[in-house]
């Protein structure tokens, strides 16, 4: 009863106060060590009781309680209505109906009558299962864990709440992997962490897990084989920093692990891939930050990524919010768990595939976030299939693939019925841990019932101590051991874990549970699978009483050991108990249940016997090579991507033209004169030469290999960027005004590059007069400085169109050419002025084509705009009458609209809704973009996923191979709503103070969303400032500043 949750709330409150009030009591003593009276302290039950109990009225409780009730419902019945609404609206877009057999398709979906072997591979068996036959695949993969304390060996499971059971999975997977057939190298990326508070393995930056230098047969298989555990440095380089920590940082570790993926794909290409690279076959993100982490991954590469969230935010908010304890500002502060939601919800923008250990997760858990809809993923699934148009809508498929275990060291015992078996061959000389459980046991040759678990308050401790203390025949027959991680001193221990601990302790006691219960100090994780030999030779049970259990890899563990269990019935042991019928399920709740399941596996010899044999017989359905198995065949029928550039891209004829440049330095070092004036060379901004002087030189009786060198260039320049038949070329130069068109851009030489994106715009949404200092300013800060000149170019990145951003430096007579690129219409599309590639038949300027492919993947324009026109101009409400009110907040704007922008003039900012109430709206309706208000919240403006100004820059990296740590993007403190995406990453960040009066950040969040401190370092010595206006001195001071404090991280 909702009385009784109340009461238990408090009662437990109580429980883990004790830890934080002793805590608080010898910070007092010790602060003001004058005695307290004698007999005063404070005894928080006692103030329970007289203050809460006694001194407030039960009217009043009641009230309150209510209250809480009923604006849980409102919230609960609030959001389901608007996830009726968005399915609604989104099953209207898609006007074509399902035919009568996919109808059947997706109602046949919802139906459990499978097996539980066909449960666990469901869907499998329609698709090409993984096999040996793959064995000639050369398959990269890159698996991303962020926090936590991962290494291969001696994991420290248990040291911090961030390193627990997702360390070993993810470096088991690892290792799994890497051993089926077609995978070549697995990469697990982690954070690189050089702080004296931990071990100084976890800052090395690469660590072996397995070598795959022979293949199953013996044969070589390559230097790079095999699987590695790849530390990237983000943050603080010397702090170990907990998880909640993390989130402002991500940018950096996108960078770094996409320069290690770049350099990887080419190493790979040159042993295994024929001379061309080989990109991630997939990257697989494990909890919300590396989830975030592998979706801009995915995006800059544009290749699958797949998810598995371990344990995912908006539960745990549900559950706390339920609790009643703290309000959702406090659990934000605490957990930044707004900020972990949205990476959440990115990661299932991006994602092919989700990939969840049981039922209860998908429907439960993923099914409380916005972009996931069981209902919207099987109609889209079925158009899919049927090949018609889901306009851009999309839902990513979810599969139950359960964790996989390494039996290595599972030895299977004999299954005799008649012996009680040698205990001082498990207890013998190696066997520390054993023999500490075993010293608390007046008869140890009873059963053993044994419970592996943190003293944490979900895992339900104290009620199987409850359950085991009151039942005499339990007591009488079997021994209990609790295995509750290692303590040195339970006061040190946090408040919530000492708390379970004390109760345990109290309570022992209170049954007089002397020499019937084992609970140890300490054990190491190699001592584990000792502790479950002896469970299962003394004929003993495991068991697990969570309250609610996400899946429960410990009851495989058991049940490989041949121990039959006794489990919760909420959670993942239901799908566990469905495939292995190894024991019973209980509800946690309920005591006199749990003693019962208890006494009846104990006591009856045959049924555990039964249990045993039927753990044993399906276990091998748990094991990693069934789950690598289920995972690649699953991966392999996602739709695989990889960068697709054109065949006349730098991976043919950028060799040439490296030679090329190689032959002309050769020249240059033998004395002969050129030009190093780099900005209109034609050989990519590294020497300029007079083709008259060359000639003179090739005439010469110079050495002969040098003439030869100097004939081939003058063969390469008469062909160098012919002009177009029937082109005039003064309406070819109108557009972009320069005199050499280059085939291609002048990034790939370029050793720095200066990022304008600063966005300062009057309040019709124009360029002000800053923004064209700032423009000018810049070159001349660059162009003072003769050596940076040599190597630097230039980029403008901006929301506005390329004809606006053409009349704009027009407008400050600066040549377009003088820009390597130009990011426009909010990094929608990417321009290459004076390069063959963006010029179209007429001469004029058209946007690279590899980069609208690029960017393409689950855009629907129409449906966006169908979409955002209704949600923004129709007024919303629960009935039909209050949705067809209307009024005009957003119009088209079709000039400032492309093929993957979509532009909207906002003629009432007070009623526009903000960008994550938007975004929320959206992906409710399937649909997965980008979007922001820009230019001084004049306009509203949506790209597709992909598609960013941040983004484009790792596209130029990917594309060009100009690195983000060679870049310096310039801004103002304020911006367009993706202005704080610019600030983050490997790159160095100017902001210049005083140049931006309004911006468009107003618009970017609703209260109680996350914040801006969760994206953007607070300090980062990668960020400078400006504070003396827009003076170029004060412009290149700050670019020195940032260039020297980057040299010394």
């Amino acid at each position: 009863m909702a009385g009784n949750e109340w009461i238990n709330g408090y009662l437990e409150a109580i429980l883990d106060s004790g830890g934080a009030v002793a805590d608080d009591q010898k910070a007092a003593s010790a602060a003001a060590p004058a005695p307290a009276p004698v007999g005063v302290h404070f005894n928080p039950t006692k103030y329970f009781v007289e203050e809460v109990v006694i001194g407030v009225d039960e009217t009043d409780l009641h009230r309150t309680w209510i209250k809480l009730e009923w604006e849980d419902t409102q919230r609960i019945a609030s959001r389901r209505w608007e996830r009726e609404q968005g399915r609604r609206d989104a099953t209207e877009d898609m006007s074509e109906d399902l035919s009568e057999g996919e109808k059947g398709d997706a109602v046949g979906e919802l139906q459990q009558s499978d097996t539980p072997r066909k449960k666990l591979q469901k869907n499998v068996s329609d698709l090409q299962v993984w096999s040996d036959d793959n064995k000639e695949k050369k398959l990269y993969i890159v698996l991303i864990s962020l926090h936590g304390l991962v290494r291969g060996e001696n994991m420290e499971l248990g040291r911090d709440s961030d390193t627990g059971g997702q360390v070993k999975y993810v470096v088991e997977l690892a290792r799994a992997l890497s051993m089926m057939p077609g995978v070549y190298r697995v990469d697990l990326f982690t954070r690189q962490i050089t702080s004296p508070d931990v071990d100084w393995s976890y800052g090395e930056p690469t660590e072996m897990l397995t070598s795959g230098s022979y293949d199953a047969e013996g044969n070589d298989a390559g230097e790079s084989a095999g699987a590695y555990i790849i530390r990237i440095p983000c943050g603080p380089r010397d702090e170990y920093l907990r998880k909640e920590l993390l989130w402002p940082f991500l940018q950096e570790f996108v960078d770094g692990a996409l320069a290690h993926i770049l350099n990887m794909a080419k190493v790979l290409g040159e042993q295994v891939g024929g001379g061309h690279p080989v990109w991630p076959y997939v990257i697989h993100g494990h909890y919300a930050d590396a989830g975030d982490v592998a979706a801009l991954l995915s995006g800059a590469l544009n290749v699958p990524m797949v998810l598995t969230g371990h344990s995912l935010g908006r539960n745990k908010l549900e559950q706390l919010l339920k609790q009643g304890r703290q309000s959702k500002e406090d659990i934000n502060a605490t957990y930044k768990i707004m900020r972990r939601i949205e990476a959440e919800e990115l990661s299932l923008d991006t994602s092919e595939l989700v990939i969840t250990s049981t039922k209860q997760e998908i429907d439960e858990q993923w099914g409380l976030y916005d972009g996931f809809d069981v209902k919207l993923e099987r109609v889209l699934r079925a158009r899919a299939r049927r090949g018609v148009n889901c306009h851009g809508r999309h839902m990513p498929r979810m599969v139950v693939i359960p964790p996989g275990m390494d039996f290595s060291s599972v030895a299977i015992q004999e299954d005799t019925i008649d012996t009680d078996g040698d205990l001082k061959d498990i207890i013998g000389a190696d066997g520390a841990s054993p023999r500490s459980v075993m010293r608390f046991f007046t008869n140890p040759h009873k059963p053993m019932i044994l419970a592996l678990s943190r003293p944490d308050p979900k895992k339900n401790i104290t009620t199987l101590l409850k359950a085991f203390g009151e039942c005499r025949p339990l007591r009488e027959l079997a021994n209990l051991t609790l295995i509750m991680g290692n303590r040195d001193n339970i006061d040190e221990m946090p408040a919530g874990n000492a708390s379970v601990l004390i109760t345990a302790l109290k309570l022992i006691d209170k049954y007089d549970l002397y020499g019937y219960v084992a609970y140890p100090k300490h054990h190491k994780q190699s001592d584990v699978p000792d502790i479950y030999r002896l469970a299962a030779k003394t004929k003993g049970v495991f068991i697990n009483p969570a309250l609610v259990e996400p899946f429960g890899l410990t009851l495989i563990e058991a049940a490989a050991h041949g121990l039959p269990m006794v489990a919760t019935k909420n959670g993942g042991p239901v799908d566990i108990h469905r495939a292995l019928h190894n024991g019973l399920l209980v509800d946690p709740h309920d005591q006199k249940a749990i003693a019962d399941a208890l006494l009846k596996l104990v006591s009856e010899k045959n049924l555990w016997h039964e249990c045993r044999k039927n753990g044993w017989r399906n276990i091998h359905l748990f094991s990693w090579p069934e789950h690598c198995r289920t995972y690649l065949t699953k991966v392999a029928a996602c739709r695989m991507r990889h960068p697709q550039w054109k065949t006349d891209t730098p991976t043919d004829d950028m060799a040439v033209e490296e030679s090329y440049g190689d032959s002309l330095r050769d020249v240059h070092e033998s004395s002969l004169r050129l030009s190093v004036d780099g900005e209109k060379s034609l050989l990519g901004g590294s020497l300029e030469f007079d083709p008259v002087e060359l000639e003179k030189v090739g005439a010469g009786k110079s050495d002969a290999e040098l003439q030869d060198q100097v004939k081939r260039i003058m063969s390469k320049i008469k062909k160098q960027a012919p002009e177009p038949q029937g082109v005039d070329s003064g309406k070819k130069q109108s557009e972009v005004s320069g005199s050499t068109i280059n085939k291609y851009p002048l990034l790939r030489r370029r050793r720095r590059l200066f990022v304008i994106a600063v966005d300062s715009y009057d309040s019709s949404g124009a360029p002000d007069k800053k923004m064209l200092q700032v423009i000018q300013e810049v070159f001349r800060a660059i162009r003072s400085d003769s050596q940076m000149s040599k190597i630097s170019g230039f980029a403008l990145s901006t929301a506005m169109s390329i004809s606006e951003v053409l009349a704009l430096l027009k407008l400050v007579k600066i040549p377009a050419t003088d820009f390597d690129a130009l990011i426009c219409s909010s990094g929608s599309e990417v321009y290459y002025p004076g390069t063959a590639q963006c010029m179209d038949a007429d001469g004029k300027l058209c946007a690279d084509p590899d980069y609208a492919t690029h960017i393409d993947y689950r855009w629907g324009y129409d449906g966006v705009k169908r979409t955002l026109t209704k949600l923004m101009n129709f007024q919303e409400g629960k009935d039909d009458k209050a949705s067809e009110k209307s009024t005009t907040i957003i119009v088209e704007d079709a000039n400032s609209s492309n093929p993957h922008c979509v532009s909207f003039l906002v003629k009432d900012k007070t009623k526009a809704k903000r960008v994550d109430d938007l975004r929320q709206k959206l992906r409710m309706r399937g649909l997965r973009c980008h979007l922001m208000y820009c230019r001084n919240s004049t306009r509203l403006q949506v790209v597709p996923l992909l598609a960013s100004r941040s983004q484009a820059l790792r596209y130029l990296f990917v594309r060009w191979g100009l690195s983000v740590t060679n870049m310096y993007v310039i801004l103002g403190e304020g911006g367009d709503t993706d202005h704080e995406e610019l600030i983050s990453g490997n790159h160095k960040t100017v902001i210049m103070k005083g140049i931006v009066e309004k911006s468009s950040e107003e618009l970017q969040r609703t209260a109680g969303s996350y914040q801006k401190e969760d994206i953007v370092p607070s300090e980062s010595p990668l960020i400078v400032y400006t504070d003396h206006g827009i003076v170029a001195g004060e412009i290149m001071s700050a670019l020195k500043e940032a260039t020297k404090a980057a040299s010394g991280m």
